[in-house]
């Protein structure tokens, strides 16, 4: 009898599986880098200075808030090629809500114009959306006709609305929302940076425990160190590129002498996190704990995997569609808040092609359009490469219509990328 000979096909430890990496996730980072580090090169070192860094934060917000969104509405196999157009009908609401109609009853400049604006253009988003919802869930009809005819009422009906003009000066405290009128400053950045560290840490090690303690398999714990260590220098690592885009000479001279005072010889002062970001991660949060910790959120996922099992198990499929829609009329109506506040007015092609941004978003983020896939931090990661190309073109002197066939194709290699990694693991297409 031979001798046994060692097992050289035993498995060795990977890296990449001890630490539970998404490789889509991986290969989205990896590519975000890379476009960064080329533009980098192309603009001289400008791509990745804490000014554009800054600029490319408060520009990504609007279309991410909505990608959060869009992905709960592919997930359950529909699709809303509204959300430009509710975004502007939203914002045409409040412009006229707070250039019209509120400084003649509360007084120009009153501290109620702002909340009631805010809440005039969600409770309008969150309407169209539950109207698109109640069509496609109760009236059986496709969400892509119901959606695509949105696409041509709302807006249009938005520039009835405004008479087809340009809407501003608009209430000092909105514009707070739109990200360069708006910043928390260095100290509560800094602050509200540890906060979030720390929470992240808690959160990872909690999940950890609770897989303990329904024996399910976990991290080695150099591994769980790791993945703590990245989330804490990467939140502290964009605090600290915020904070160290300083404020020009000139606007802080102006910010002291509307105060009426001198501006001291020497002082500087940073931006910080702009409101606008800060938004974008509450919702994240909130979006990520609803699909994962809420019962509406296992029922979205179940019913995109197997709609008739979904009903079958006494899920009401049709109400879940009309809150879906809803929630991503909503999501429309906050988007319009911080675009009209960064662009400091309401202007009639507020939105345009934004439903197109958000699908790509959404779908370059890793959710199937197939339904019953999908996650929060994909499509907000997908935004942003969707944007980082979009100023990367724009800051080499990129002709716009060249700009869009750039994105289209990315789309189209993004979902041909998704399909083939999907039939190589086995999952649905």
């Amino acid at each position: 009898m031979s001798k046994a000979t060692p097992d050289t096909g035993a498995k060795r430890p990977n890296l990449f599986k001890a630490l539970e990496i998404d490789t889509r996730l991986l290969g989205m980072i990896g590519a975000f880098v890379l476009i960064c580090l080329v533009f980098n090169v192309i603009t001289d070192g400008r791509f990745l200075t804490a000014r554009n860094i800054f600029n490319l934060s408060i520009q990504t917000v609007s279309v991410a808030i909505m990608a959060t969104g869009m992905v709960f509405v592919i997930v359950t196999r529909h699709i809303d090629l509204s959300v430009g157009a509710v975004l502007a009908m939203c914002s045409a609401v409040m412009g006229v809500m707070q250039v019209n109609l509120l400084p003649g009853v509360f007084g120009l400049g009153h501290p109620l114009v702002a909340p009631v604006t805010i809440v005039a253009g969600l409770v309008t988003g969150t309407l169209i959306g539950a109207l698109n919802g109640w069509l496609v869930g109760y009236q059986r009809i496709p969400a892509f006709i119901v959606t695509l005819g949105g696409l041509l009422i709302w807006r249009n009906f938005g520039w009835y609305l405004s008479d087809g003009q340009t809407l501003g000066p608009l209430d000092q405290t909105f514009l707070l929302f739109g990200g360069i009128e708006g910043t928390l400053g260095t100290l509560l950045s800094w602050a509200l940076g540890i906060v979030f560290a720390v929470a992240a840490v808690i959160a990872m090690w909690r999940a950890r425990q609770a897989k303990i303690r329904h024996e399910f398999p976990v991290k080695p714990l150099w591994a769980e160190a790791t993945m703590m260590a990245v989330a804490v220098t990467a939140i502290l690592g964009l605090i600290a590129i915020f904070n160290s885009y300083e404020i020009p000479a000139g606007r802080l001279k102006r910010i002291f002498e509307a105060r009426g005072e001198v501006m001291p010889e020497g002082f500087s002062a940073a931006y910080g996190l702009p409101i606008s970001v800060l938004i974008l991660v509450i919702v994240a949060v909130a979006m990520t704990l609803l699909a994962r910790r809420t019962r509406l959120g296992r029922y979205i996922f179940a019913t995109g995997g197997n709609p008739d099992a979904a009903e079958l198990s006494g899920i009401n499929t049709r109400m879940l569609t009309v809150k879906v829609f809803a929630l991503m009329g909503f999501l429309c109506g906050l988007s319009a808040v911080v675009a009209q506040a960064r662009l400091a007015n309401h202007a009639n092609d507020i939105g345009t092609l934004d439903e197109l941004r958000v699908i790509a978003a959404a779908v370059i983020g890793g959710t199937a359009l197939a339904g019953g896939i999908g996650t929060i931090y994909g499509a907000i990661l997908g935004a942003v490469i969707m944007q980082s190309l979009q100023s990367g073109m724009a800051m080499v002197g990129v002709d716009a219509p060249f700009q869009n066939i750039v994105v289209g194709a990315v789309l189209v290699f993004a979902v041909w990328i998704d399909i083939q990694y999907r039939k190589r693991t086995g999952e649905k297409v």
